[in-house]
C-alpha cells in the first residue's frame, strides 16, 4: 500500500485513522516523551515477533536485514551506514561518548546542566572518574542555547561539546550548524543528543562527530531501539567502552588471543542486537521519510503556530513565543504557574487527551504540547479549550 500525501493523511479523517489508529480514540500530543505507534509500525513488529515464533530467528538473512536496517537509519541524517551504530537508549550512545574518548585530567567539556539527565549526568560524572571539568552553560532563558554562548565557554582545554538539539521542555533548537562548523574548525569534537529532532526537523550528521537518539518520540517507533552515529574520521578517536562478540573481531565466534576491532561504527554494539525493536524503527523511519523531512518540519510549525494563537486567546504564555518558528522544534511549552498540577492531570485524562506535564528547576509546572505532523488544528484548540 502507498504512503498518501502528508496533507491527504491530515486532511482526510479515514486514512489519518487508518494509518495512525491512536486518534480514533484520543487527543495524542506527547511525541516528545513516548510516542505513539502508526499501524504500519506496529504491524512490523506483530509480523516479526510472528515470524520469529514459527521460523528460525536468525536465518540466513539475519546480516542482510541488519544492514538494510543500518542504512535506513543513515538515511536519515545523511550519514553513511557504516557511521551508524544500532543503540538505544539515548543515554547509552551518549556514555559510550562519555567513557570512549581519551581524556586527560583538566580537559574540559561544555554541556548545559538544565538538559534533560541523560545529557547531563555522563558530562558530570567525567570529573569523578576522569578528572574531567564539566563547563556548564548559563543561558539567559532556559534551553536558550546559542552560538555565542558556546563560543564564549570555550578554552584551549575544551576537548568537547555536548549539547541537545532541542530543549526537552522549551522546545528551542539549537543552530548545530553554526556550532559545528566552528568547533570542528578549532579541532574540538562534538555531542549530540538528537532524541527530540530526528524524525520532526532535519538533521544533518556532517557538522557533529556523535549523534544519540533513541526512536520512541518523533522517530514514532519503539522504545529501546535507536541510532548511535559516530563520524568517519571519528572512529578513531572513540574508543569502546563496552566488548563482546559482536565488535570484537571472531571468526566463526571463536574468541582470539587479541582483540580488534570492527573497523565501522559496529565497533559500539558489543552483542546481539534489539532486532524485533529495529525493525519497528526501520519502518518508522521508512514512513516519515516518505512523507519528507522537509514537510514534516514545515507541517511542526504550522502546528506551534496555532498553539501560540490558541494560547494567546486564552491569556496564557507559551515560551519562546518571541521567537520566529524556525528556531523552535515540536514541542510548545505553556508555564502553568500555581495550577493544581493532579487536578489538570485529571482533567486531560478523563477527556483522553495525551500531553506531558513538566516541571522547572523552580518546580513550577508546564505543559508540553508536543504534535506530530498527523495531529490536527482542531485536536489542538480541543485540548487547550481544557485549560
Amino acid at each position: 500500500m502507498s504512503t498518501p500525501a502528508l496533507d491527504h493523511v491530515v486532511s482526510n479523517e479515514s486514512i489519518r485513522h487508518d494509518w495512525f489508529p491512536i486518534t480514533r480514540s484520543r487527543i495524542f500530543l506527547a511525541h516528545a516523551g513516548v510516542s505513539t505507534l502508526p499501524r504500519v509500525t506496529a504491524e512490523a513488529l506483530q509480523k516479526e515477533a510472528q515470524r520469529s515464533s514459527v521460523d528460525d530467528p536468525e536465518g540466513a538473512d539475519y546480516m542482510g536485514r541488519v544492514e538494510a536496517i543500518r542504512t535506513v537509519g543513515a538515511s536519515l541524517i545523511g550519514a553513511h551506514k557504516s557511521e551508524i551504530s544500532l543503540l538505544g537508549p539515548t543515554s547509552l550512545g551518549l556514555n559510550l561518548v562519555a567513557q570512549g574518548l581519551d581524556w586527560k585530567a583538566g580537559d574540559e567539556v561544555i554541556y548545559y546542566a538544565e538538559d534533560y539527565p541523560a545529557n547531563v549526568y555522563p558530562w558530570m560524572y567525567l570529573a569523578q572518574t576522569r578528572g574531567v571539568r564539566p563547563v556548564a552553560l548559563q543561558p539567559k532563558r532556559t534551553g536558550e542555547i546559542t552560538p555565542e554562548l558556546v563560543f564564549a565557554a570555550i578554552t584551549s582545554r575544551t576537548k568537547l561539546v555536548a549539547l541537545a538539539s532541542c530543549h526537552f521542555l522549551t522546545g528551542y533548537r539549537l543552530d548545530y550548524r553554526a556550532i559545528g562548523e566552528e568547533l570542528r574548525r578549532r579541532g574540538i569534537l562534538f555531542s549530540m543528543d538528537g532524541i527530540q529532532s530526528l524524525g520532526v526537523t532535519a538533521v544533518d550528521a556532517q557538522y557533529v562527530d556523535f549523534i544519540s537518539a533513541d526512536s520512541h518520540k518523533w522517530m514514532i517507533g519503539p522504545s529501546g531501539a535507536g541510532i548511535f552515529y559516530v563520524k568517519k574520521e571519528s572512529i578513531e578517536k572513540l574508543t569502546p567502552s563496552l566488548v563482546g562478540s559482536w565488535n570484537v573481531r571472531s571468526p566463526n565466534f571463536v574468541a582470539q588471543p587479541e582483540i580488534k576491532f570492527e573497523n565501522t561504527a559496529r565497533r559500539y554494539e558489543p552483542g546481539s542486537l534489539y532486532l524485533l525493536g529495529l525493525e519497528g524503527m526501520k519502518r518508522s523511519i521508512e514512513l516519515l521519510l516518505s512523507f519528507g523531512i522537509e514537510a514534516i518540519e514545515q507541517r511542526a510549525h504550522q502546528l506551534r503556530s496555532v498553539i501560540v494563537e490558541e494560547a494567546h486567546k486564552k491569556g496564557l504564555k507559551v515560551l519562546f513565543d518571541d521567537v520566529p518558528v524556525e528556531r523552535m522544534g515540536g514541542i510548545s511549552t505553556i508555564a502553568l504557574p500555581g495550577r493544581d498540577i493532579l487536578a489538570l492531570t485529571a482533567k486531560f485524562s478523563q477527556a483522553k487527551v495525551s500531553v506531558s506535564l513538566r516541571h522547572d528547576r523552580n518546580q513550577i509546572p508546564h505543559l508540553r504540547l508536543s504534535p506530530h505532523f498527523y495531529n490536527t488544528e482542531a485536536e489542538i484548540k480541543a485540548a487547550l479549550a481544557l485549560l
